[in-house]
């Protein structure tokens, strides 16, 4: 099962936010680690994280680590296949003009 960690831990330069990231690369089973809509956020997305264990390994690193929550990734639901039918069009035909010359006796005043 897939989850998503969220936690809290304070980074306030790029080098503290780049070992923080290599810090839960380094726990087995994460897949994918990144910075939150806030700077203090790290966002670690694994199958089967062990969030205690990650809440200590930084927390040796910078005295202080929570975390926010865990919640299970699901995968997004595929759309339901709708096949649209277009509507069928008859087809007109266009008139055709006769013109009738008559035989050759006729006279029109």
């Amino acid at each position: 099962m897939k989850q998503k960690i969220v936690m809290n831990v304070p980074m306030h330069s790029e080098k503290v936010k780049s070992k923080a990231m290599q810090i839960a690369v380094s726990i087995q089973g994460v897949s994918s680690v990144s910075i939150g809509k806030e700077n203090d956020e790290l966002v670690v997305i694994g199958e089967g994280v062990d969030s205690v264990c990650l809440a200590k390994s930084l927390r040796k690193k910078f005295c202080f680590a929570n975390i926010i929550s865990v919640q299970e990734v699901k995968p997004p639901s595929p759309e339901p296949n709708v096949e649209c039918c277009l509507p069928s069009c008859y087809n007109y035909w266009r008139p055709c003009p006769v013109y009738d010359s008559g035989p050759s006796n006729w006279f029109f005043m």
